[in-house]
């Protein structure tokens, strides 16, 4: 089955170097899994239907992205059923719009030094973490949050941040970096890693990344792909 997925890359506040090698990477993976993948940083792609695609991709977006027309055909698409899948800056996306704090699950707040750490698995179940070891070594900005996601309304959370291995984690023994939640009759996942562009060549992180993209599709193949990769 081949469905579409929208990527995007609009930035109004810091801009990630890896938002090219990442854009790659997704359309790779398309590739090899069964989906396309159409890239764009232009808010108007949010003021036309947005039909076509099974899922929509905020990758390491900043600041204020969308108009309101936008925002609203944003959150209709999802509630009626299409995916949201948020990487890294993702959270560090549209603090003016209140719904999608809701939607997301937490909001950006600080980091500490880019530096290896150790992501400690919790949920092995679901495919985006199905096929990572149950401590995962790597390195990245380590993103604490204004809220603990585990807070907000049907998160599950997949894995969290062993801040005994890095210097400056601000949350404390609870942690939450990935995770996932319903939104109406869509998807939601979130992944606070993603910051390099080496991470964009990592196995384990593009296996993670996949996963996530086709359970918020809830494309059947996310779990035959896990099982047998």
């Amino acid at each position: 089955m081949v469905f579409r997925v929208l990527v995007y890359t609009r930035t109004t506040g810091y801009r990630h170097d890896s938002i090219p090698a990442a854009v790659d990477a997704v359309r790779a993976l398309g590739r090899g899994h069964g989906f396309e993948a159409d890239a764009t940083e232009d808010p108007g792609a949010f003021e036309a239907p947005l039909d076509p695609y099974a899922a929509v991709l905020f990758l390491s977006t900043s600041g204020e992205v969308l108009t309101p027309p936008g925002r609203d055909r944003l959150a209709a698409h999802i509630q009626g059923g299409a995916g949201f899948v948020g990487v890294h800056a993702a959270a560090c996306t549209e603090y003016d719009w209140p719904h999608y704090g809701e939607l997301l699950g937490a909001r950006f707040a600080r980091h500490p030094a880019l530096q290896p750490g150790r992501v400690l698995v919790a949920d092995r179940t679901h495919p985006a973490t199905r096929l990572l070891p149950p401590v995962w070594a790597f390195t990245d900005e380590w993103y604490d949050f204004r809220t603990n996601p585990r807070e907000a309304e049907g998160v599950r959370v997949l894995a969290s941040a062993d801040e005994t291995s890095y210097e400056g984690g601000g949350m404390g023994a609870d942690h939450p970096l990935v995770w996932c939640r319903e939104q109406g009759a869509g998807r939601v996942f979130y992944t606070a890693l993603g910051h390099t562009a080496e991470a964009y060549e990592d196995p384990d992180f593009l296996g993670h990344l996949l996963g996530g993209i086709l359970w918020s599709t809830r494309d059947r193949s996310a779990a035959s792909w896990a099982q047998r990769a």
